[in-house]
């Protein structure tokens, strides 16, 4: 069915978008957003139930409506194209590491209501269009970028908590509509679009910049206002940020050693993009030796680039088709969602992990083959094409560390469904409780689809450099070794610091007898204080010993049980100057988890513990306090 323009003069640029229209798919244009007469009318003709309607999709579910859409062309009439974004369906963030959460813009319409079939969106219909044919879902469209004021407020400006909890969530409530986990990660679209002053911005552009400006805000709040412990004592601490803070005087003193300043010709002059040879057999060696590798690895397997974010970037580039997805379970890393959209427009599946401890083999968030079997039916039913499978193992932000039975039952499960399998090992240096204990994937003998595995390991977090930027692949996969290395021209390392990493990486008699077992020692000592503080707070919290992280339960400080109270909660803390990352963040289902990292100097960690203690303490005063000496009675609380 064609639904005609709405205005004088688009019978033109219909027939001319139509000539490179395929045949069989129908179009529907939309008439300009120019006139309160046509408002009027298109918003009587036209509303979201009579364009599903007009398309025969009224009253069906929302995978048939992106099955019956995805061949639509909607075409936006001229006058239009300098007001709006065309927009494809993009990921919906969640607050990244320390990340301000982005306030909606209070438009007065019900952005749940606008994803349900046959339902228009409340408001004027200026305000909505739906705007892609392919999975298509209705969005809310603010007529310009909302933006939530950068938290960073002076000693005089953190806020009390004793009296006003329970009408400060009140508030937020009311100001802020309930965010959905949605079906997909990074699979659903953004309720607020994307700015309308940036015109100079292709539509990736802007959808670059839409992440940056949702997802960076509060990392940047922490850098305007961080703590320093003499020339800004009231600063921000961050216990948000997985970092390695306890081992740079032992990194400084081999890195600024003679053998690590040479020069030579051939460091200043294009390499290999999949980087030099000389580094890439370090890295072979490096990680047969402590990956426990049955059999040498080969270096010409290995990619270098720079860092595990472009690595997902770059296999999530060349591995799937733009629309397809990878399983993740769920919580999981959170910046993984933008590593592969961005520049491949992949999704994630979410497998969503559960707290609930169900029999006495079983452990919180434990990751099983049934959970990914029904993940990849979900999606399958829905239309959505699965390629892979991404693992992080030591896992962030549980800390999980997989048995050698579980990955190879993870892997056969790959291999049936014929999925690649991406395996994050960032923190394998990092166990330590029993390191013994931790076995990689590239330790398995005899790996079930070794064509479809690709395994990054980077310095970043067990060699406490994530400023260097050194990431590598190992995958036996020769065309895929190839694509990825004909991204590292965009990704590479200078000359430079591969000799550097080099030097390091062979430099095992360091590695083995002073760096690993003081990093341990001071990870297991770090990791100590903080759990004897949670535990006198009576404060339940999983740790399995690996990497830098602890993860919290704060449920019972939640006044009710949503993402809602979460977030006020994480903004309590950031008020009184202390980062942590809410379970949102990782896209955990159960609101009132929280990852607080550990793995820094004794008087910050101490200092930024204290800010914990302050806000929990006072938010259980308020919990003890009589009803009558409250404005509103508490709400149940979910533990």
């Amino acid at each position: 069915m064609r639904v005609t323009p709405g205005c004088p003069g688009s019978r033109r640029r219909v027939r001319a978008a139509e000539a490179t229209r395929a045949p069989d798919s129908p179009a529907l244009v939309l008439p300009p957003l120019c006139g309160p007469g046509l408002r009027s009318r298109f918003a009587r003709q036209r509303s979201a139930a009579s364009l599903r309607a007009g398309l025969g999709i009224a009253g069906r579910s929302p995978a048939c409506v992106s099955q019956s859409l995805a061949g639509a062309h909607f075409l936006v009439p001229q006058p239009q194209k300098s007001r709006l974004a065309r927009l494809s369906r993009l990921p919906r963030p969640r607050p990244s590491l320390g990340a301000t959460p982005r306030s909606p813009r209070r438009c007065g319409c019900n952005r749940d209501s606008a994803l349900q079939p046959g339902v228009a969106p409340a408001g004027p219909p200026s305000r909505w269009l739906v705007l892609s044919g392919v999975g298509s879902e209705m969005f809310t469209l603010p007529q310009k970028e909302s933006r939530a004021p950068a938290t960073c407020p002076g000693p005089t400006s953190t806020q009390d908590l004793d009296s006003n909890y329970g009408d400060d969530l009140e508030r937020e409530c009311s100001r802020k509509p309930d965010r959905k986990l949605p079906e997909y990660c990074g699979a659903s679209g953004p309720t607020a679009l994307l700015s309308s002053n940036s015109s100079c911005l292709s539509s990736r552009g802007r959808v670059i910049k839409w992440f940056w400006d949702s997802a960076e805000e509060g990392y940047r709040t922490y850098h305007m206002d961080e703590y320093d412990e003499d020339k800004n004592p009231s600063g921000i601490i961050n216990l948000g940020t997985s970092e390695n803070k306890l081992c740079f005087d032992l990194l400084s003193t081999r890195l600024s050693q003679s053998d690590m300043l040479q020069v030579e010709p051939s460091l200043l002059q294009y390499p290999d993009w999949r980087g030099h040879l000389f580094l890439r057999e370090e890295v072979a060696r490096f990680l047969s030796f402590y990956c426990k590798s049955p059999n040498p690895l080969k270096p010409d397997n290995v990619v270098v680039l720079n860092g595990c974010a472009s690595l997902f970037s770059a296999l999530a580039t060349v591995l799937c088709e733009a629309g397809e997805a990878f399983l993740i379970p769920a919580p999981y890393y959170g910046a993984i969602t933008q590593h592969v959209y961005l520049y491949g427009n992949v999704r994630l599946v979410c497998v969503y992990l559960e707290s609930e401890v169900t029999g006495l083999d079983t452990r919180p968030f434990q990751l099983t083959v049934e959970k990914l079997e029904m993940a990849l039916q979900r999606a399958n039913s829905e239309g959505v094409k699965v390629k892979g499978l991404i693992l992080i193992n030591p896992h962030n932000p549980l800390g999980d560390i997989y048995s050698p039975g579980e990955l190879r039952d993870y892997l056969e499960f790959a291999k049936r469904h014929e999925l690649h399998v991406m395996v994050d090992e960032v923190y394998m240096l990092s166990v330590f409780e029993k390191p013994e204990a931790y076995r990689s994937v590239l330790s398995l003998e005899g790996l079930p689809d070794p064509q479809r595995t690709h395994v990054m390991w980077a310095t970043s977090k067990d060699f406490g450099m994530s400023g260097l930027r050194f990431g590598t692949l190992y995958t036996e996969n020769r065309d895929v070794a190839t694509a990825v290395a004909s991204l590292c021209r965009y990704h590479g390392l200078s000359g430079l610091v591969q000799y550097q990493m080099a030097q390091l990486l062979r430099d095992r008699d360091w590695i083995n007898q002073v760096y690993l077992p003081e990093n341990h020692a001071r990870l297991k000592a770090a990791h100590a204080y903080v759990a004897g503080e949670l535990g006198a707070l009576g404060i339940p919290f999983l740790s399995r010993g690996a990497g830098f992280f602890i993860w919290v339960d704060l449920r019972k400080f939640l006044p009710e049980a949503t993402f809602k109270a979460e977030m006020l909660l994480w903004r309590r803390f950031l008020d009184h100057k202390v980062l942590l990352s809410c379970g949102q963040t990782f896209e955990c289902k159960e609101p009132g988890w929280f990852r607080l990292v550990f793995s820094d100097k004794a008087h910050r960690l101490r200092l930024g513990m204290q800010r914990v203690r302050q806000v929990l303490e006072g938010i259980s005063r308020v919990a003890e306090e009589p009803s009558s000496c409250r404005t509103q009675e508490p709400r149940s609380q979910h533990r």
